[in-house]
């Protein structure tokens, strides 16, 4: 059966069965992104050829990779984007890591986006037909210390918070700030970043979703 763990996040338990079940799950979120974004099919056949593969896809040990969660974290106003620069890679990115168990991605990018922030109250963008990613993306990590190189299959979400809040610097990051559009423009060179940016903004603009904030 499902239990949770102390952060209150759904983990795999009850055996094989329990397991196949939420990957199960991740499959039929796949396919609803990939029917959203027809284009990134070989992206999302990469994601599923791990989730079918690996049944500790959601553990940080399993290799070759891993499932990821990240948030693309907007102001209510939708004018500002919250970015942290991240400690290890030295460069500005959106929040997130890793699922640690947690057999559903939108969990772990709001855990994260708690965890990294500071913030209280997250929305969670939700599609008509159920939480869907805000976009997908697979990326190399190299290896350090004792872990060798894999990858981050990672699934972004696009959560609001209010930027009147005092952010809270982790562990995890050299500084986190929100910034205006144009400023993001500026600073972002990369297109996995960049992306998000187009596509939380379409969403905002066009999409036929809301904000969740409660999530029991």
């Amino acid at each position: 059966m499902d239990e949770f763990n102390k952060n209150g996040l759904m983990s795999v338990s009850g055996g094989e069965e329990a397991g196949k079940s939420h990957r199960d799950h991740l499959l039929r979120v796949l396919g609803q992104y990939l029917a959203r974004h027809p284009g990134e099919g070989h992206t999302i056949e990469r994601i599923r050829s791990l989730v079918t593969g690996h049944p500790d896809c959601f553990e940080r040990t399993c290799m070759p990779g891993h499932i990821t969660g990240s948030a693309w974290i907007v102001s209510p106003d939708r004018s500002k984007y919250l970015m942290t620069r991240h400690r290890i890679f030295d460069r500005w990115l959106q929040l997130g890591g890793h699922s640690d168990g947690c057999t559903r991605p939108h969990l772990v990018a709001l855990r994260e986006a708690e965890e990294e922030s500071g913030l209280k109250g997250f929305g969670l963008y939700r599609e008509p037909e159920g939480v869907v990613p805000l976009d997908v993306d697979i990326h190399a990590i190299a290896p350090r210390d004792d872990v060798p190189a894999h990858e981050h299959h990672d699934l972004r979400y696009l959560l609001v918070a209010s930027a009147e809040q005092p952010l809270k610097i982790s562990d995890e990051s050299h500084d986190l700030r929100w910034f205006e559009r144009n400023d993001l423009m500026e600073m972002i060179h990369e297109e996995s970043v960049l992306r998000m940016l187009r596509k939380g903004d379409a969403a905002l603009r066009h999409g036929g979703g809301d904000f969740v904030y409660d999530l029991s």
